[in-house]
């Protein structure tokens, strides 16, 4: 009895000092292990800054592309004005044309009017009096008056 007494301590000891170890952990790293965490700390570093590079980077581009999409957006809009505008103004250039073309027509002669001018040789001269050139009328003249 006193022999399973002692077996039984002794596991009670084993197993409590297996629980305490893995559970405090171990703080001995082989050197391979050691140089391999390091390597990957500063790779992770590397990466980390890389990352934090990358995006100031996206940042930075997602801005210039808000710049660029909004210069896209006013020449857009500039661009539907001046089709606007030139739309307009075709318009107002056609019906000022059809207006000239109207008053073209009707103070056109006829084309079958008109007469050939052909000189015929004069069987008599007549002498008339010279036909006076029309008389512009002057506005009258300012009247000043003493009093």
């Amino acid at each position: 009895m006193i022999r399973t007494a002692m077996v039984r301590n002794l596991v009670a000891v084993a197993a409590i000092t297996l629980v305490s170890v893995s559970v405090s952990g171990c703080d001995y790293w082989p050197p391979a292990l050691q140089t391999q965490i390091e390597q990957l700390q500063s790779e992770m570093q590397r990466a980390t800054m890389e990352k934090a590079q990358l995006q100031s980077q996206l940042t930075s581009m997602a801005k210039v592309k808000d710049d660029l999409q909004t210069q896209v957006n006013d020449l857009s809009r500039a661009s539907q004005d001046k089709s606007t505008m030139i739309a307009s103004l075709q318009n107002g250039l056609a019906a000022a044309q059809e207006r000239l073309a109207k008053s073209a027509k009707v103070g056109a002669p006829k084309v079958g009017a008109v007469k050939p001018s052909i000189k015929v040789a004069p069987k008599k001269v007549t002498h008339k009096a010279p036909q006076k050139a029309p008389v512009k009328k002057k506005a009258p003249a300012k009247i000043t008056s003493k009093h």
